[in-house]
């Protein structure tokens, strides 16, 4: 499907942004979202100036998002080694069943 356009409050602006039908609703969630970041900065921090507020917001939000890609690395990197533990663990099993003398080995073409 096409984008069609969509139209946007945040922080009492509008803003009218092209969008797929099926990601109307994240676009809308993800507004929100900014919006109230920099409500809560603008309380927080006292700055008055929208585009600082902006930045800041902007600059918040790369940094949880490389967190996020670093704890997502790091969970795959820890899950890469559990399933190469697990596929040693298993091979070693099936050797160790290959040389006991009542269980024939068996090999598979």
């Amino acid at each position: 499907m096409s984008a069609q356009p969509v139209d946007l409050q945040i922080f009492g602006r509008s803003l009218r942004v092209n969008c797929p039908p099926e990601q109307r609703d994240a676009l809308n969630q993800a507004a929100d979202d900014l919006n109230q970041r920099l409500q809560d900065l603008k309380e927080r921090t006292r700055v008055t100036n929208t585009e600082q507020l902006v930045f800041i917001a902007a600059l918040n939000i790369s940094y949880e998002l490389t967190q996020e890609k670093a704890k997502t690395r790091d969970y795959a990197a820890s899950m890469e080694q559990r399933i190469k533990m697990l596929q040693q663990t298993i091979e070693q099993a099936l050797l160790d069943q290959g040389r006991t003398p009542e269980r024939p080995v068996q090999k598979f073409e």
